[in-house]
């Protein structure tokens, strides 16, 4: 399992996201722990297990064991954190946002990688999950530490080529019956 074997079981209808696929993975310009932390975190957060058997283990291979960890981690908190989030900055009531979160997210402030990392990550993820009280977050820290548009950008690039894969794969899975 791999990443070529994900592109190549991309059907030719979508074949723009097979060749966008192996741009985004595969000539990006992103350090190795950012670029398959990144995989990693999407992989979890698009929800399609075909996608994540795929590209699980080449991130594995990729990472350090910290940094396996901590992009599982960062899918595992903006799971939480992005509804949550989202759902206070759509209701109408302001008042939501005077009230204490309650949460526990200690691993934001202890992910056990470079925190840019952990937030480029987290920055990925909220792209999938759509929130956009997490992505101005998650994009501050990251200007604020020096990160490049650029760079933030490649994150979501990634972010949106695994989403739409593994939306068209699930789909073609449903339609045949899979």
């Amino acid at each position: 399992m791999s990443l070529d074997s994900l592109k190549g079981s991309v059907p030719d209808f979508a074949k723009d996201l097979k060749l966008n696929l192996g741009s985004v993975i595969g000539n990006s310009d992103l350090p190795q722990q950012q670029l398959w932390g990144t995989v990693l975190a999407c992989a979890i957060a698009a929800r399609s297990p075909r996608v994540l058997r795929e590209l699980e283990p080449e991130a594995k291979a990729n990472l350090s064991p910290e940094a396996y960890t901590a992009a599982k981690s960062a899918a595992a908190v903006m799971a939480m954190n992005n509804v949550f989030y989202r759902t206070r900055h759509l209701l109408s009531d302001p008042e939501y946002n005077t009230l204490r979160a309650g949460l526990r997210m200690n691993v934001i402030g202890n992910p056990g990688v470079e925190k840019v990392d952990f937030e480029l990550w987290s920055l990925a993820v909220s792209a999938i999950n759509g929130c956009g009280q997490c992505l101005d977050s998650h994009e501050q820290v990251l200007r604020k530490a020096g990160v490049d548009r650029e760079t933030i950008q490649e994150a979501f690039k990634i972010a949106s080529v695994i989403q739409a894969v593994a939306v068209t794969l699930d789909a073609e899975a449903a339609i045949a019956g899979e």
